[in-house]
């Protein structure tokens, strides 16, 4: 088969997102699935964001990714978690029709000029002479060519399901598993480990008593997951969740039945996610706990199945079905699709660069759970750097590399290479040190312009961006306006006069001053005509000072950065280091001396002597 730039294996959020991010850089991309009607598949929970994940989903918009459209074109109930506290914490989340959710992806693949979809297994790894990828074989024997092969398997790299005692080979319901696939990378002697993760049932909507639930509503204010969303976007018709909670009467049907669940007969070796256990593991690990919150999510606008959010398991189907019948509004509940666990084989992450490539094997990049991850926008966000960086490979452009202080992108990186996994990895706000400075509102700011620079923009990217920056140089000019007290007075803030006149952006850090007050003052505001803008401006004095402060860390993490370790340092030569500390800094293989000191257990002193055999090596 004709050669391609790039050859993306998977067409779930990481492959999409690293297809059409390959393909905006100007690569001819290469798109297997083994159904292609199954691309864009929201295999566990219908939704999209969350607390930290909504910043990872606004900053692949801000870089011109799939996932935040797709989820505005599906959204059927929007929520914007921690709205009481600052904008740094807010967590953008939307439940998302899964049907529509799907069609969304399918249709910005197939608009996106440079992707071709090809239906197959990959059974494979092609290798040329000196360990260099060159494409991959299909279960059929059919060969495609490729400079860089993309691996986004998911669970279903070596993927085995568990349900009390079914045992089936497969990543999801109904597709098996890439078995072949998972046999040649443990053949190549590659750091490999197993991983688990689970769905719960799916619910049939028309048996629960929802009169018996507290309802919870989509938020009443519009927002949207992508920065191009604005006004005249359709909006779908908004549905409301539910909100039950587990009881004793769960809790003592859970425990009778422990010895038939996989997760605690020995059958899975595999880790779970520790911030989204299974219903089992949360009976034990929280003994103490008289009850567990679910949420009962619709998962689309024709269907009658529900999510039940917090209930992922791998109990037998019978046991499920009792189970499930205890918590209010669900004593006549019926099951439509039991849950399930998957097993599934992962890559350390150690084994990568930066670029999200693969060490010990040129041209071939990897992303999502292979790299150790679970939920989906975590899962986007390295397709979509491995996509950028795959075309860069294959193209012989610059490489997308972000650091931890301009984006959760380079946080989740950064993480995952330096510091490995012990469970399935999820971006949290807490990991972010510099969170004040990467709020979910400020991401294009901070990121489309490296998208354009990059060349990841399409058309109307572009143009927005365009459009915005026009609105941006006005909304500053008119917030630099320096005005005193008594004209805010006059606006209608309730403030003191203390007789200090200072520029509008100042202003807006008083409690006392309002948006319409600064309005008010300056109608330049309003004619900007971007109320989202706005608001952006206003955090960003809002949280100046403290930005400020944190200033002085990030200039010494960059210098830090500046210093470049030699990728064939020999760790165990340089004295001072400890064994831990040779095997972390062997198996991790930072790239600078910035990325070492972030490696758990490398102590000042160590730093020193590291510094010492830079200037030794360069001699």
């Amino acid at each position: 088969m004709d050669g391609f730039d790039v050859i993306i294996v998977g067409g779930g959020h990481a492959g999409t997102e690293a297809a059409a991010a390959a393909a905006r850089r100007g690569a001819s991309v290469a798109l297997i699935t083994a159904d292609p009607a199954r691309i864009g598949e929201m295999s566990c929970n219908p939704s999209i964001g969350g607390l930290g994940k909504g910043h990872l989903v606004r900053e692949i918009d801000a870089l011109d990714g799939i996932m935040a459209r797709a989820a505005d074109a599906a959204a059927i109930h929007r929520r914007m978690l921690n709205a009481s506290k600052g904008a740094a914490v807010r967590g953008p989340r939307v439940q998302a029709d899964r049907r529509l959710y799907r069609a969304a992806v399918q249709s910005a693949v197939a608009k996106q000029r440079g992707i071709h979809v090809l239906r197959g297994e990959v059974a494979a790894l092609q290798q040329r002479a000196g360990g260099m990828v060159s494409g991959v074989v299909l279960a059929d024997g059919t060969g495609v060519e490729g400079r860089a092969v993309v691996l986004t398997a998911g669970t279903f790299l070596g993927g085995l399901m568990f349900r009390g005692a079914e045992r089936i080979e497969g990543g999801r319901i109904d597709e098996h598993g890439a078995s072949q696939l998972a046999r040649q990378l443990r053949e190549l002697d590659l750091p490999m480990g197993r991983l688990k993760t689970g769905t719960p049932a799916r619910l049939d909507g028309r048996t629960i008593d929802w009169s018996a639930l507290e309802e919870q509503p989509s938020d009443s204010e519009h927002w949207t997951m992508s920065f191009l969303g604005g006004e005249g976007r359709q909006s779908l018709p908004q549905l409301r969740c539910a909100i039950t909670r587990t009881n004793e009467h769960t809790h003592a049907i859970i425990r009778d039945n422990l010895g038939q669940s996989p997760l605690f007969s020995g059958d899975i070796e595999g880790r779970g996610p520790r911030y989204c256990p299974s219903i089992e593991d949360k009976i034990i690990r929280f003994g103490d706990r008289d009850g567990h919150q679910v949420f009962l999510e619709p998962e689309g606008l024709d269907t009658h199945l529900v999510y039940p959010n917090g209930l992922s398991t791998s109990l037998p189907a019978d046991v499920q079905r009792a189970f499930l019948r205890t918590l209010p509004g669900l004593a006549q509940v019926e099951v439509a699709v039991p849950g399930y666990a998957v097993e599934y084989d992962h890559i350390d992450p150690r084994a990568l660069d930066r670029r999200l490539a693969l060490r010990a094997m040129q041209g071939l990049f990897l992303g999502g759970q292979i790299n150790g991850t679970t939920g989906y926008e975590e899962a986007a966000a390295q397709g979509l750097l491995a996509g950028a960086n795959a075309a860069a490979h294959a193209r012989d452009l610059a490489p997308l590399i972000l650091d931890r202080a301009e984006s959760y992108l380079g946080v989740l990186v950064d993480d995952l290479c330096l510091q490995g996994i012990t469970e399935p990895y999820r971006m949290l706000t807490a990991r972010a040190e510099f969170r004040l400075r990467l709020r979910a509102d400020n991401a294009a700011t901070r990121l489309t312009p490296v998208g354009r620079e990059l060349g990841l923009l399409g058309e109307e990217r572009e143009l927005w961006w365009h459009e915005r920056e026009v609105r941006r140089e006005e909304a500053v000019q008119a917030l630099g306006a320096v005005v005193g007290a008594d004209i805010l007075r006059a606006a209608g803030a309730d403030m003191k006069d203390d007789g200090v006149k200072r520029p509008l952006h100042e202003w807006a850090r008083f409690p006392a001053v309002t948006v319409d007050h600064l309005l008010e003052v300056a109608p330049a505001l309003e004619e900007a005509g971007d109320g989202e803008l706005l608001d952006e401006l206003i955090q960003d004095a809002v949280y100046a000072p403290y930005v400020e402060r944190q200033n002085a860390e990030v200039r010494a993490l960059r210098a830090n950065e500046a210093i470049g370790l030699p990728g064939d340092l020999d760790y165990g030569a340089i004295g001072g280091l400890s064994t831990e500390m040779v095997e972390r800094l062997t198996l991790a293989r930072p790239e600078t001396l910035g990325a070492a000191a972030r490696i758990r257990g490398i102590t000042p002193a160590a730093l020193a002597a590291l510094l010492v055999a830079i200037r030794q090596h360069a001699a």
